[in-house]
């Protein structure tokens, strides 16, 4: 896809993997459309990438979990460039909490954000997404294909995703909509400092060590290339790779490997 003049959705767009991608996208020539909850961050972005690429940024207050907000997201891009040919439904937050010490309105949480957000801002943009024969991505997690200990809600709406995400590829392999699930390895991004605890407050602090994880800039070069090269799903980790294949042949022996992974966390849940 020449992404010149073309026009693109990133929504959670205010910092990490998000702010990444618009950046990567503009660029390569697209204007962007680009919601948060974060207004004033979001407006700044939007200025400086407009500035630094010479394309146009709008900035969309958004939260996903709200449909309302997500219709708007779409109107507002309809509204200013008449097209949306990309999709990147990035926004998310994380937890870090046992499930027999959680408050059950964090998983609520997590699947209003990560699930429902995808689902609402893909519903509203889809006529127009038909329309370009444009791409609809899902930024999911290794934790969509395995499950991972005190990441219950996160890993159920990752997985909730991944169906959501294939089901709709298959509902349209004749229609020209492409459909991409993007599963990065862990991203140095502020996610784990945002990540709720068991009471539905956030974390404030990441338990892994950041220096050692992909950034988010590199993310967003791998999402856009695979969304040039209209690929099915991207596992971006020989890590992450490796996970899902031995899940799938030797699933015992990863539940083994998983919890010695977590239990070498930073004040770990699991011991």
């Amino acid at each position: 896809m020449d992404f010149k003049n073309k026009t693109i959705v990133i929504t959670g767009a205010s910092s990490g993997i998000g702010k990444a991608c618009a950046e990567e996208f503009a660029k390569r020539g697209a204007n962007l459309v680009l919601g948060a909850r974060q207004y004033v961050t979001l407006c700044e972005i939007s200025q400086e990438i407009e500035k630094k690429f010479g394309v146009k940024a709008v900035a969309v207050q958004c939260d996903v979990a709200r449909e309302d907000d997500c219709e708007q997201l779409i109107k507002q891009a309809v509204l200013t460039f008449n097209r949306v040919d990309v999709l990147i439904n990035n926004a998310g937050i994380s937890m870090r909490a046992l499930f027999k010490d959680l408050d059950l309105v964090v998983l609520r949480n997590l699947m209003n954000v990560n699930f429902w957000g995808t689902v609402y801002c893909t519903k509203y943009a889809l006529p127009e997404l038909l329309k370009s024969k444009g791409s609809v991505v899902g930024v999911t997690s290794i934790a969509g294909y395995r499950g991972l200990p005190g990441r219950t809600g996160y890993s159920a709406s990752k997985f909730a995703m991944n169906g959501f995400l294939e089901a709709l590829r298959v509902e349209n392999l004749k229609t020209g909509l492409h459909v991409m699930i993007a599963a990065p390895g862990f991203t140095a991004s502020n996610i784990r400092n945002t990540a709720l605890v068991k009471d539905g407050s956030q974390q404030g602090e990441s338990s892994m060590d950041e220096g050692k994880m992909m950034t988010a800039e590199e993310v967003a070069v791998i999402i856009a290339d695979g969304v040039n090269d209209r690929k099915r799903s991207l596992i971006m980790t020989g890590q992450g790779k490796l996970a899902v294949l031995m899940n799938k042949l030797i699933p015992a022996w990863v539940d083994k490997q998983v919890f010695k992974l977590f239990s070498k966390e930073k004040d770990p849940l699991i011991s």
